[in-house]
């Protein structure tokens, strides 16, 4: 539960947490930062730029890349055991019970400005009172090879961590073809059998109760019971068309209802991706 303020004053480590709890979202990034000693020989940064050429450069050259995807789950148990013990993430760390002003006004001014221009309650469109505390937040990271997840749940201050209950009702209608709507992309390894991966992800998604992970077919099929009987060789989209070629993939919701994406890319497109990578890296060394 929240502290008070004569707690807090005698927890400094607890309200330096809460002033600085922003910094938490991109907290994994430290991993990928490189050893200071690449950084800094005789006033130069990484790969030969110094920081104030870095700085006065393009965006692009300022970023390291994709540090992590970030979802907001209903149910965070659920959601954990389906990224590790279905997919096989690995959890970096986790953290909690997020409230205060300054969390609550780095995540979410913006949504407090629209309630405002629209004369409503911000809990009518989904935005949680972190400021007083009335609503908390969990984060969880979750490591895969390339890429890192990070699970969020905004919950009620009365529910416990991880619990089932999320602050606001998910979203009923996820087509892919909404503005704003996103997906993860799962990159699968070039020998393994594709329709046979999709085909093992819904049976062990099924036998953990998790059945609104199911994947779209390539076949037209208009009910559910259609989609389940369809032969597997209809699992996967395998394009030959250039520039795509190569590409191998499925449409599939996760636990949560989010959208999800698997692939392989092979041939011809995964030399496309190979070259536009190592001409980037160049440029930017």
């Amino acid at each position: 539960m929240r502290k008070s303020q004569e707690n807090e004053a005698a927890d400094p480590g607890r309200r330096d947490m809460l002033r600085t709890a922003g910094a938490v979202m991109a907290a994994a990034g430290t991993a990928l930062a490189a050893p200071a000693s690449a950084q800094a020989v005789s006033g130069q940064g990484v790969n030969g730029m110094s920081p104030a050429a870095r700085n006065a450069g393009p965006l692009g050259a300022r970023l390291q890349g994709v540090q992590h995807f970030g979802l907001t789950v209903q149910n965070m148990e659920r959601a954990y055991e389906f990224y590790t013990e279905v997919l096989g993430g690995t959890e970096v760390f986790r953290h909690g019970d997020f409230q205060g002003d300054i969390v609550h006004n780095t995540l979410l001014a913006d949504q407090d400005i629209r309630a405002n221009e629209l004369g409503v309650n911000p809990r009518t469109i989904g935005v949680p009172d972190l400021r007083d505390g009335a609503q908390r937040l969990d984060v969880r990271f979750i490591q895969f090879d390339n890429v890192v997840i990070e699970l969020l749940q905004y919950r009620d201050a009365d529910q416990p961590m991880g619990g089932p209950r999320a602050f606001a009702e998910p979203v009923q209608h996820m087509s892919p073809a909404f503005p704003r709507m996103m997906h993860i992309c799962f990159h699968i390894r070039d020998d393994v059998d594709f329709n046979k991966f999709i085909t093992d992800l819904e049976a062990e998604s099924a036998r953990r109760g998790m059945m609104q992970v199911r994947a779209n077919r390539i076949i037209r099929v208009n009910t559910e019971a259609e989609r389940r009987a369809a032969p597997q060789s209809a699992n996967t989209n395998k394009v030959t068309v250039a520039p795509s070629d190569g590409w191998e993939l499925i449409y599939c919701k996760g636990p949560e209802g989010e959208q999800l994406e698997f692939v392989k890319a092979i041939g011809p497109v995964k030399q496309r991706f190979a070259n536009t990578l190592a001409a980037r890296q160049r440029a930017t060394r």
